[in-house]
């Protein structure tokens, strides 16, 4: 398997760094950490030394060794539980932490692979200062106090870098509804999970998430992050309802049970899976629209769930995230998260660094967050006025247009065009360009071939209709 230029000189610059202690590599969701690590065993294994990968999860065991056979590396042994590939004489061995730290075993390698090292572990704090080489891989390398157990900081990528070489899917990102957070408490840095339910849990901002689905995703295959079970349970119902396949999966959902939702999510039997924090790490789905309906205060959990959508794949444009927990107006979008040391736990390391890039803000014509005048999604350019203007000594209103008079007929000739092949009335046209530009156009224009921005509409259209029908389909068969 060829490492890509980044994987490379992450190598390269990671076995350097180990010269002065222990690493971690920092590469976003989808830039390949188990290929990186695979490259790192294999030349580990010429030298005749044995290696240990670590993993958090136990559906990352299966995951990793399959991995690492499909790059060549066949002396793999697994300890996990009574996993049925038990071997403790292979030269690599893929370990659950838990096993370990349980069992207190170390096992006798010369390299150590920490997945997800943001993660705090004693157990393996304590195996650090045992002298071993150690390499952590993480995404999100800003949890509090790393810097006090690794030493060095290497970054491979970033997600902005990645997504710029089409390594990763842009994205955008809506914020149609959020909840009202006023008294929600803070423990420990996150939001209270109680209270947060029953800030979250109100029938309108939860009927929102589902009715902003239907309008907004044309990509089916959605994961969605909820505040709790009963949370999940709840948005899966309210999908189902509505006549969307819908799933649920939570930390009791055994790992073949998560497998069929997996193989039917890929299908299109399932359409949307409704989680509580299990879908966060790990894991490789097609995913094409995400709902964040849990806030987080957490630049680390945000990151990581955000990731989850960013992997490419044929046919994907980019990753629509709806957010109705208002987290991207607050920290930002994932691009523009990015830190260049450890934390070492100080009140001063601790503080958020200051960023550069503003916050984003939704667009006024079509919702999209942005940082920027002009609107990259549906062009609208806004432009400050005072919006007073003075008539007859009467002060009156003024809101900015929503589109030029200009742009307005352009439209209008493009929808005249699609009715006129379609063998649409004349109205039909009229009617569509009032309900995107929010004003009547003048019905004296000749039809124009519709441009982009103008058949991505008419194609939302369709999907939206075609979408109701199905829906009343199914309400009415039930």
């Amino acid at each position: 398997m060829e490492l890509r230029d980044y994987q490379v000189k992450a190598v390269h610059d990671t076995r350097r760094a180990a010269s002065k202690g222990s690493v971690i590599l920092q590469l976003p969701t989808g830039a390949g950490k188990t290929v990186v690590a695979g490259d790192m065993i294999k030349r580990a294994l010429s030298k005749g030394k044995k290696a240990a990968f670590l993993v958090p999860y136990i559906s990352l065991v299966d995951q990793t060794w399959q991995s690492f056979v499909k790059q060549g590396i066949r002396d793999i042994g697994v300890v996990q539980a009574d996993h049925m590939l038990y071997d403790p004489l292979a030269a690599v061995q893929v370990c659950s932490v838990d096993t370990l730290a349980r069992r207190r075993i170390f096992p006798d390698v010369d390299l150590v692979i920490v997945d997800e090292a943001h993660r705090r572990s004693s157990f393996i704090h304590s195996w650090m200062k045992q002298g071993v080489p150690f390499v952590g891989l993480t995404a999100t390398p800003w949890a509090k106090g790393m810097a006090n157990h690794w030493d060095a900081l290497v970054i491979g990528e970033t997600v902005r870098g990645l997504i710029q070489r089409g390594y990763l899917s842009d994205f955008r990102v809506f914020a149609p509804s959020s909840p009202d957070l006023t008294g929600v408490k803070i423990v420990a840095g996150e939001y209270h999970q109680g209270q947060l339910y029953t800030k979250v849990s109100n029938s309108t901002l939860v009927a929102s998430i589902v009715d902003t689905w239907l309008e907004k995703s044309t990509q089916e295959k959605t994961i969605l992050f909820a505040v709790n079970r009963a949370h999940a349970a709840e948005l899966q119902g309210s999908f189902i309802a509505k006549g969307v396949n819908a799933a649920y999966i939570d930390a009791l959902t055994k790992p073949d049970e998560r497998e069929i939702i997996r193989q039917k999510f890929h299908s299109g039997e399932v359409d949307v899976v409704c989680n509580v924090g299990c879908l966060v790490a790990g894991v490789d789905w097609d995913v094409r629209t995400l709902v964040l309906a849990t806030p987080t205060r957490s630049d680390i959990k945000y990151v990581q769930m955000v990731g989850r959508a960013l992997r490419t794949a044929p046919g994907k444009e980019y990753a629509l995230i709806l957010d109705h927990s208002d987290t991207t107006q607050r920290l930002g979008f994932v691009t523009d998260i990015h830190y260049d040391s450890l934390c070492d736990g100080s009140p001063k390391n601790t503080e958020k660094q200051e960023r550069e890039e503003k916050l984003p803000k939704p667009c006024p014509n079509c919702g999209a967050l942005k940082t920027t005048a002009v609107c990259p999604h549906c062009g609208y350019k806004y432009t400050p006025s005072s919006h007073v203007e003075t008539e007859e000594g009467e002060l009156v209103e003024v809101k900015a247009p929503r589109f030029t008079k200009e742009r307005r007929q352009e439209i209008y000739s493009m929808f005249l065009h699609y009715a006129r092949q379609k063998g649409y009335k004349d109205g039909w046209a009229y009617h569509k360009t009032k309900e995107m530009t929010g004003d009547a156009p003048d019905r004296r224009t000749a039809p124009k071939e519709p441009d982009a921005k103008v058949k991505n509409y008419i194609t939302h259209l369709n999907i939206k209709n075609s979408r109701r029908s199905s829906t009343k389909n199914s309400t009415s068969k039930h």
